[in-house]
Formats: structure tokens, sequence, C-alpha cells
């Protein structure tokens, strides 16, 4: 493996959530984001233990996965956190190298390299632990049935069980936010960067993130082909008010996933069928839209349309990217999505933060926690 990809990290190969019952969860991702019903693991496929449904649009999959017993450490996890990711899965040349790799690089041992098979084939699996509860899952292929991919439809103890959703043009996994608790920052980013051999892309302190009453400082961590990006959140001290960071782990009860941001080809198109599929989106002051021809300059498209839908925009020297927020798809204020689309923008949206977080800070104030 290169210095560069010391695991040999291939991909993100999905990203799964502990939820209290998948089998809603898997009803609002259909009906609500577009996704499609991949594969089935559950009492009916020989499971005792938990109920996953795997989700896919386009090159995204999202596994929710319930347990049937209250002995059950997914069940914990619920208890502690509410809804939210345990497993950002890496697709890996060789799952028994990248786990040993990791853990002589530093990383703590969740789960030890093993066989994991059914009668379409095998698979190696282990993973190791990141911050707060959530871990990362090493997945190879190819390294026992007789140098034959797996064939089922996911992974072992799945079946294939497909419910076509109506698709909203969601492309890829973009980025994934993790929110750290204060002065853990560095300690994380050191940690993608020592044991994944990740670089430090892009940081932000608390003069680009901050408003009348909070604070936050960010450092994005990447692979060397800028494919898995992972900013790091920290809060910092604003002015006596709860910065969202800080609401966040307050309700997760540690650190944990913020968001996932979902890349699409179409924003307006795809805004506009998670809206009326019932997303709730974050809005900005109407006064935002006013300052866009002075602040990004010329856009292809209509700034009514994006007036219209609560969409931002945002320009750095290789182009401009827009982005929408989700309000939190949990009852407890913590995980959301970002819808975004690229036009040669390879930022985060810095100009849009000042707005954005006066838009989280009124929500926050209506729940009362500000």
């Amino acid at each position: 493996m290169s210095e560069q990809n010391p695991l040999g990290l291939k991909k993100i190969h999905h990203i799964e959530f502990f939820v209290g019952n998948a089998k809603q969860a898997e009803f609002y991702y259909r009906n609500a984001f577009g996704f499609s019903r991949l594969a089935y693991s559950g009492l009916e496929t020989g499971n005792r233990e938990t109920t996953s449904y795997v989700m896919s649009q386009n090159r995204i999959r999202f596994v929710f996965t319930t347990p049937l017993n209250d002995d059950h450490f997914a069940a914990e996890h619920i208890r502690k956190h509410g809804d939210g990711v345990r497993d950002i899965a890496f697709q890996v040349e060789d799952a028994d190298f990248a786990f040993n790799e990791a853990v002589k690089r530093g990383a703590k041992p969740a789960i030890e390299p093993h066989d994991w098979e059914d009668e379409n084939g095998n698979v190696r699996h282990a993973a190791v632990h990141t911050y707060g509860d959530t871990i990362h899952s090493f997945i190879s292929y190819n390294t026992a049935n007789n140098g034959h991919n797996y064939s089922g439809p996911f992974l072992p103890t799945f079946t294939e069980q497909r419910i076509e959703g109506e698709d909203v043009g969601v492309q890829i996994i973009d980025h994934i936010v993790g929110n750290v608790e204060l002065g853990k920052m560095n300690h994380w980013c050191d940690y993608y960067g020592d044991v994944m051999g990740f670089e430090r892309y892009i940081t932000f302190d608390d003069k680009d993130i901050s408003t009348e009453y909070s604070a936050l400082m960010s450092i994005v961590m990447s692979d060397s082909g800028h494919n898995i990006k992972f900013p790091i959140n920290e809060p910092a001290e604003g002015k006596g008010g709860k910065s969202q960071i800080q609401e966040y782990i307050d309700y997760y009860k540690s650190a944990g996933v913020q968001h996932v941001a979902l890349l699409c080809k179409d924003i307006l198109h795809t805004v506009q069928k998670l809206e009326d599929n019932g997303v709730e989106f974050l809005r900005v002051p109407d006064t935002y839209y006013d300052e866009i021809p002075e602040r990004v300059g010329e856009i292809d498209e209509s700034i009514e349309d994006l007036k219209r839908l609560g969409i931002l925009v945002d320009r750095d020297p290789e182009g401009y990217l827009l982005q929408i927020f989700t309000k939190p798809v949990e009852d407890r204020p913590t995980v959301f999505y970002e819808i975004l689309q690229r036009k040669g923008c390879k930022g985060f949206g810095k100009g849009n933060f000042k707005a954005l977080f006066v838009s989280i800070e009124e929500e926050q104030r209506r729940r009362g926690n500000l």
C-alpha cells in the first residue's frame, strides 16, 4: 500500500444507522429521499438478532438496523444516542491488512478480521473505532471463494428484496461530517492523518464560522484523491450561547456523525422533489438572495428559483457550489443531510456559514436550546 493510502481504501461501501424501527426508517427514506430497497436481513432470513434494510440510490448505500432483543449492543446505542450513524464502512483491497495496519498505526480494534459468508460466497470483514461510538468497517472481496466475487445482493445474510423508490437525483456521498467534543478536533484529525494517511484539506476557525451566539472550528480531512472527505467540527467559545455542535453532543450524548452530504447533478430538480416528498429544509432570510450577484457573480441558475427553494450558493477560485441543509431527520436535534451540486468549486460553502448559522440558531431558539 502507498503511504498516501496506507490502508488500501477504495471507497465508502455503505453507512449503517442504528435506529429504533428499521421498517419505518426504510419507508421514510424510500418515500422522502427516493431510495430504493435493495436487500433485507431479519427473522425471515435466519437473522435472530437484528432486522436490517439496505437502501440504494445511484452510488449511495445506507443500511438501517434495529436490534430484535434488548440485550443486543445496538439497543444500548439507540437508548443513548437515539437514531444515528454506527458504521462508516470502507471497501478495501484487503480487510486483514487494513485492520492490522490501522491498529499498528494507533486505531482501537472493534471487530477482529473474520469470514462473513452465506450461500453466495465469502467476504472478509473487520472494524476499528473512531470518534464517539462510531466505527469504520473494512470489507474486502476475493480473499476466499476461489477468487470469485461475492455474488449476493449486498453482503452475507442479506437477501435481495427490491422495492423501487422514485429517484430524486442524489448520486454519491460527497462528505461526512463528525462533531467532536471541545478540544478533541485536532486529536481526531491526527487520527485520520496517522491511521489512514488522510491530509488536512481545508481549515475553518471561529473567525470564519461565528455568529452573535455561537462559533465552531472545523478541519476537513481527505484521502489523497479527495474522494473521501471527513470534516471534523468542535464547538468554539461563543458569546454565552450554546453552539450547534454542543447542542448535538448534548443530545447525541457523545461525538458522532452530524450530517451526510449527498451530491446531485441538478439541485433545483432534487430539492423540488425532496420538498414535494415532505423533507423539511432550513431557510435563510430572503435578503441573502439580494447579495448573490455581488458576492458570487454570474451563475447559471435563476436567483428567483434558488430563493423559492432556499438554496444557497458560494464561489471559490475554481467555480461555485449550490447547497441546502435539511432540518434534523430525528426527534433529537442530531443527524441531518446536506444536498449539494458542485460546478467546479471544491470548497464547503464558507461564504454561506454566517447566514446558515443564523437560521440554525433560530431553530435552536424554537427548541429552547440556545
